[in-house]
């Protein structure tokens, strides 16, 4: 029996309950086309883990693929794109990366903080 990775189980939890990110997981799990898959499991992913934690593209790539080495590209003009609309905050060592700059590396991707109104 194939083992499914961490990152599907846990979209798979994420869709089968009614908390933060179970409508993006569902989509996720559904949707045909790789970049609809990809950015809602992006969102997903960090609204499950919530404001104090992060998920990476990785995991994304992860959770909707099996072959997920090929979406890495995607998956991080994707986190680019979500943070550049405000969903998401990219960090990179602990520093908010500006969306809109040239970086490579490693990212990491989280919500972004709640604002005090």
């Amino acid at each position: 029996m194939t083992e499914v990775p961490g990152p599907r189980r846990e979209l798979e939890r994420t869709r089968d309950g009614d908390g933060p990110g179970a409508e993006q997981a569902r989509l996720a799990l559904t949707a045909r086309s790789p970049v609809e898959q990809l950015r809602a499991a992006i969102l997903a992913l960090a609204c499950a883990r919530g404001e104090d934690s992060s998920t990476c593209p990785s995991d994304a790539a992860r959770a909707v693929a099996d072959d997920w080495r090929p979406l890495m590209p995607q998956a991080r003009d994707l986190a680019r794109e979500l943070a550049k609309a405000g969903q998401v905050r990219l960090t990179q060592q602990g520093r908010t990366l500006d969306p809109d700059a040239e970086w490579q590396g490693p990212i990491r991707i989280q919500l972004p903080p709640h604002a005090d109104d």
